[in-house]
């Protein structure tokens, strides 16, 4: 089973294109990303720059509308995750749950949906995805 386990940082949602990391932080988090690579257990993570670098595309007028960030009305941000395969959602929690984060920090956890998660008809929709993703 397959699960992204997702960053929040509070307060991320307004912090400016250069912020800085704690290089404290940082080491005791690599400590934590080299424990999930050791236990055979990640398959890939990645951090991400603050919403003020992003942008969003909404549809609700029909047309794509891009807004750039920061997002004002955001109140959760993602600052990066983990993707794990693990035999069930317990074991995931417990992973999170070693995870060094601090007091404002939240971790997120969802189980990506497997082609095999769908009936027939959405499978035969869906023909070609797995070849998508490998490109």
């Amino acid at each position: 089973m397959r699960f992204m386990m997702l960053m929040i940082p509070l307060g991320y949602e307004t912090a400016p294109p250069d912020v800085q990391l704690d290089p404290e932080r940082v080491t005791a988090m690599m400590r934590y990303n080299e424990a999930l690579k050791d236990a055979g257990v990640l398959i890939t993570l990645d951090g991400l720059h603050p919403p003020s670098m992003g942008a969003r595309v909404s549809f609700a007028t029909g047309e794509p509308v891009v807004t750039d960030g920061p997002f004002t009305e955001a109140k959760e941000v993602l600052g990066g995750y983990w993707m794990i395969e693990v035999a069930s959602r317990a074991e995931a929690i417990a992973w999170a749950k070693k995870c060094p984060a601090s007091a404002d920090e939240i971790i997120e956890i969802r189980q990506v949906q497997e082609m095999s998660d769908f009936p027939p008809d959405v499978q035969e929709a869906a023909a070609g995805f797995s070849d998508l993703k490998k490109r």
